[in-house]
């Protein structure tokens, strides 16, 4: 991992309105450095004490509005198959914890301070523990590439950005225009920015993912075998333009997840 952009020694922890108030006061200092699991440089002025913060509340939210599932074979199975993904991860720092919540969902979750959610339809759906490391592995691989502080540090800057521009227009000939000519600039921003950085973000967690499988001593293979069935179950079904979607289309994200396999020499 690379080390946190810097900032403010000793501001007070945070709300996503204090965090805004202090970047744009200038009091962050913003520092882009390389990530070791991406291997690309990375924007992320948010530091990390502050999204624990925020992820302590949101897990504390998610428990306490979604069941725990009863399926106590579950939860064993994602807490064995969770430890042996953080154990290569390297992140032992963490407070980890995994949950298996009772709901139909095909899904899975992470937030940066080490909870992991999934829910009880992902665990019927895995066929074998690789296809679970696959999963897991890319929930791990978001908190490896800083994906949360970046994400939330380009929706400040974008913030950021639009209310200093509204200010400026304000004040010139176009003034009457400026909340147009702003919430304009938000969309592009949105759609230029934000959004293909997810998708970025989705395409990194896999390859990082598959990696931390392998050094697990699971199959990396497996997150391919979950992916494609996965695109069968979704065949078919009404999907937004890639453009406007937060996660890669299905062909080129199972494309690039088995090039990343087979660059382990895994096929």
């Amino acid at each position: 991992m690379t080390g946190s952009c810097a900032h403010r020694p000793g501001a007070d922890p945070v709300s996503r309105r204090n965090l805004l108030m202090v970047l744009a006061s200038g009091a962050v200092l913003v520092a882009c450095s390389e990530n070791l699991a991406t291997g690309r440089s990375q924007f992320a002025v948010v530091p990390d004490e502050a999204l624990v913060q925020m992820a302590d509340q949101a897990w504390s939210d998610v428990k306490g509005q979604s069941a725990r599932s009863p399926d106590a074979a579950q939860q064993a199975r994602l807490e064995r198959v969770g430890r042996k993904i953080v154990a290569a991860s390297g992140r032992s720092d963490l407070d980890w914890e995994f949950v298996v919540f009772d709901g139909p969902q095909i899904n899975a979750f992470v937030l940066p301070n080490g909870k992991v959610g999934a829910y009880a339809g992902l665990m019927d759906f895995v066929q074998d523990d690789d296809e679970l490391a696959g999963v897991l592995g890319h929930e791990v691989g978001h908190i490896l590439a800083r994906h949360s502080a970046e994400r939330v540090s380009q929706e400040l800057a974008v913030q950021v950005g639009v209310g200093v521009v509204t200010a400026v227009l304000s004040n010139g000939e176009y003034g009457q225009y400026a909340g147009e000519i702003a919430g304009a600039l938000g969309m592009g921003a949105l759609y230029g920015v934000i959004l293909p950085y997810s998708r970025q973000h989705e395409l990194e967690a896999d390859s990082v993912g598959v990696g931390l499988a392998q050094q697990a001593g699971m199959d990396p293979a497996g997150a391919v075998r979950f992916f494609e069935r996965m695109a069968a179950e979704g065949a078919g079904k009404t999907q937004p333009p890639e453009v406007l979607s937060t996660h890669p289309a299905d062909g080129p994200r199972l494309a690039a997840l088995r090039e990343a396999v087979a660059a382990l020499g895994r096929v």
